[in-house]
């Protein structure tokens, strides 16, 4: 995994792509791509530059790097809460395949917002992060007021000795492809939309915290999940999903997995990695769940929006404890939206008719990536949460 660094504890000097970044949309990666093309096997992770390039050993050599603001501006500037696609730690795992050696996030605040453009270049990207080039997209503006284009990035730049990329922003279906365009589409239940602009499957990762029971109560155990509160979530409803979980954490109870092997929990491809135990092994397969997203109309109305995972091949005798581990969801569709139903009788058959209906589509419709990184751990720079 790549390391995620405040500006003072970054590898320097670096080649930069700035920008917010969030979802790592086809856009985005265009602009990580223009520091990260044509640098050869020495910038790829875990390689040793020195051996990979002997001619040029002991050279100073940019360090492929992201640099993003924590928090969001508008954060700072206007109060607005910002939820995002991806929190720093998802982005890591993210960044790694697309050659960039580290993410840096740069802490934004009152004394950063009112440098001007010129103070913003001399201080923060040639002073802080000896930046030898850096690429942006065409909409990027910097310093106080969002006074400076990237008219004025290349100007500034070209003073300090540093080139400047500017990236064309890229459309599809003659719409600009953006991180606000993806959270529409989530926002009204379109994960096919969500997965095409990203090319690349939307996730979330949260902690298994004790319920009420209430679904064991019906015969439908669930994993309630607690959500890091910046992350952004889909549209509230019913959906089926693929769900990982984490190599850390508490291993299966014997006989976990039932007797219910349709679908079958989906393989990664490849050996796994060196030193997890065989009884590890299985938390690398994604396992076939119905999730519920939202409120509980029919039992609590007034209960607040909650993330309830059933694993479909756990059985109902609920034989596994999940309570602690750290599971990744994958939605694949939204089966329905959330309804009041006239008792528990009718909402227990409505869920049994809702794991059939997500086994039915899991079965045709694998995960849409590879596995997440099981094993991680979290990771953030001080004072950056």
């Amino acid at each position: 995994m790549i390391p995620l660094h405040d500006p003072q504890h970054a590898q320097r000097p670096t080649a930069i792509a700035l920008g917010s970044f969030d979802g790592l949309h086809q856009g985005h990666r265009r602009v990580i791509a223009a520091i990260t093309a044509d640098r050869g096997a020495a910038d790829q992770p875990g390689s040793d530059p020195d051996k990979a390039d002997p001619d040029k050993a002991g050279q100073d050599r940019p360090v492929p790097t992201v640099v993003s603001f924590w928090p969001h501006p508008r954060e700072v500037l206007h109060g607005e809460t910002r939820l995002r696609l991806d929190l720093p730690t998802e982005k890591l795992e993210l960044l790694e395949p697309l050659g960039v050696r580290q993410l840096v996030l740069v802490p934004f605040d009152a004394e950063l917002a009112a440098l001007s453009p010129e103070a913003f270049v001399a201080q923060v990207l040639a002073g802080s992060l000896q930046a030898r080039q850096v690429a942006v997209g065409d909409n990027f503006r910097f310093g106080a007021g969002r006074r400076g284009d990237v008219g004025d990035l290349a100007r500034l730049g070209a003073r300090h000795g540093i080139a400047v990329t500017v990236v064309p922003m890229l459309h599809v279906d003659g719409e600009r492809v953006s991180s606000s365009r993806i959270r529409r589409a989530l926002s009204a239940g379109a994960l096919d939309e969500a997965r095409r602009l990203l090319q690349r499957p939307y996730r979330f990762s949260g902690r298994v915290v004790r319920g009420r029971g209430l679904g064991r109560g019906l015969g439908w155990p669930t994993a309630n999940l607690r959500i890091d509160g910046r992350k952004f979530l889909p549209q509230e409803g019913v959906y089926a999903c693929w769900v990982w979980r984490h190599a850390d954490t508490m291993a299966p109870r014997a006989g976990a997995i039932g007797a219910e092997q349709t679908p079958r929990a989906w393989e990664p491809q490849g050996e796994a990695p060196a030193g997890r135990r065989p009884t590890d092994a299985w938390t690398a397969a994604a396992l076939p769940a119905v999730m519920n997203l939202g409120p509980q109309p029919t039992v609590d109305p007034d209960s607040p929006s909650a993330v309830e995972v059933h694993l479909l091949e756990t059985g109902t005798g609920g034989e596994l404890d999940l309570t602690g581990a750290c599971l990744t969801v994958e939605p694949v569709v939204r089966l329905r939206g959330q309804i009041r139903f006239s008792g528990l009788e009718e909402l227990s058959a409505r869920i049994g008719a809702d794991a059939a209906e997500a086994r039915a589509w899991l079965a045709q419709h694998g995960p849409a990536g590879p596995a997440p990184a099981i094993a991680r751990s979290p990771l953030s720079p001080q004072g950056l949460g």
